[in-house]
């Protein structure tokens, strides 16, 4: 196993939600791990989402000039999945076969193309697998 693993947004959501302290730890330790390592990765989609939320949902919103510093340091290290029509062809495959929502298709297919054989996620059901690829709920 090559013990690659993706990160779902929720990951980097919690690292900023104060109110759910454990949480938050964990989201950071794997993090952390994701770059100390070079085996975590994100897509595209993880990018722009946690951004919505970080513009829109966070208490006090990341202003621009942190954002611009996240991408750097933490996202743009972890990117290794881009948009492409391969990509949208395996989530169309797996939200067929699997009637998983447009979205979760995306992330599956992302770390799916990326090799990974873990997705680490609290939106999907633990324990299930696609093909090589594993749910993990951390937070469990």
């Amino acid at each position: 196993m090559r013990d690659r693993f993706f990160l779902d947004t929720n990951i980097f959501v919690y690292t900023f939600d104060l109110r759910e302290e454990k949480k938050s730890k964990i989201a950071e330790d794997l993090i952390d791990k994701a770059l100390s390592t070079g085996k975590g990765v994100v897509s595209f989609q993880v990018i722009q989402e946690f951004f919505n939320v970080a513009f829109r949902r966070f208490a006090k919103p990341l202003s621009t000039a942190d954002a611009a510093q996240y991408l750097v340091s933490v996202f743009s290290p972890l990117l290794s999945v881009h948009s492409s029509a391969a990509l949208y062809s395996e989530a169309l495959r797996l939200h067929d076969r699997y009637r998983l929502s447009w979205y979760d298709s995306l992330i599956v297919a992302a770390a799916v193309q990326a090799q990974c054989d873990f997705v680490m996620t609290e939106d999907l059901q633990h324990g299930q697998r696609f093909g090589n690829l594993q749910v993990v709920n951390p937070f469990l």
